[in-house]
Order: structure tokens, then C-alpha cells, then sequence
């Protein structure tokens, strides 16, 4: 009987230290990281001179003309892609949270470590948790 509640305790903490909690502690604990901190601060200056336009202030975007990066599955799913989008311009279609789009967003001559700042500062706004912090040295291998 010892050993049958011993398995059972067993099982119910392997299952607690792989659940999403954890992941989400740890999202939470890198929004914390000073140099995350500060990489978003720099992308937040880039979003508002170059992506806020078409993406608005709140990261919503504007239906079926230009894409949602707030609570984006495309986003969440696509980082290489979103990260090549942001340095190198997009077009053709893309579907984001069931909707498809079919614009063209222009390259926008940003540096590597502008493109990670503002990568970093989207992941992480409007309630985005994504964790992959974007160095320029990843941007770069892109």
C-alpha cells in the first residue's frame, strides 16, 4: 500500500514539473531578464516608427488588410518566418488566426539588432508570451 502511495505522489509531482505552469513561470521569469528588458524598451522606439502604421498601437492590426501580431498564431508558429518578414519585407498570402491576408509589407531596412529589439518587443505585448528571446546574432544567420 506504501509503495502504491508513493507511485501516486510520484506520478502528481513528475506531471506538476512538466506542465504549462512551469513553462509560463519561466516566460514570465525572461520577461524579467534585464537585457530582455531593454531590447524590448528599443523595440518598442522601432515598432512605433516603422510598424505601427499598418499593425496599430495595440498590435491588432487592421482586418483582412494587415495582420494581428497580438495573440497571433502565425507568430507564435512562424518565428523564423516573422523575424524574415521583419528584416527582408512579405508578400503573398499568409493565414493568421483563420483569416487569410494577401498584402505586401515592404523591407523596412532595419539592422539585425533593430529587428531582434522589435521581434523581442512583439513577443512580448498585448499579452503575447512567447519565449525566444532574438538575438542580432540569430537575425543575422537568417
Amino acid at each position: 500500500m506504501k509503495r502504491l502511495i508513493l507511485l501516486g505522489v510520484s506520478i502528481v509531482v513528475f506531471a506538476s514539473c512538466n506542465s504549462n505552469t512551469k513553462k509560463t513561470n519561466l516566460v514570465a521569469a525572461n520577461q524579467d531578464s534585464p537585457q530582455l528588458k531593454e531590447s524590448m524598451e528599443r523595440g518598442k522606439i522601432v515598432y512605433e516608427d516603422m510598424c505601427i502604421t499598418c499593425h496599430l498601437p495595440d498590435g491588432k492590426g487592421v482586418p483582412r488588410a494587415f495582420p494581428p501580431l497580438a495573440d497571433s498564431d502565425y507568430l507564435r508558429d512562424n518565428q523564423t518566418k516573422s523575424i524574415k518578414a521583419a528584416k527582408y519585407g512579405m508578400s503573398g498570402e499568409i493565414v493568421v488566426n483563420g483569416i487569410t491576408y494577401n498584402s505586401t509589407m515592404a523591407p523596412l531596412g532595419l539592422s539585425d539588432e533593430e529587428v531582434a529589439d522589435v521581434i523581442n518587443y512583439i513577443n512580448n505585448s498585448w499579452g503575447n508570451t512567447i519565449d525566444h528571446f532574438v538575438t542580432p546574432e540569430k537575425v543575422s544567420k537568417l
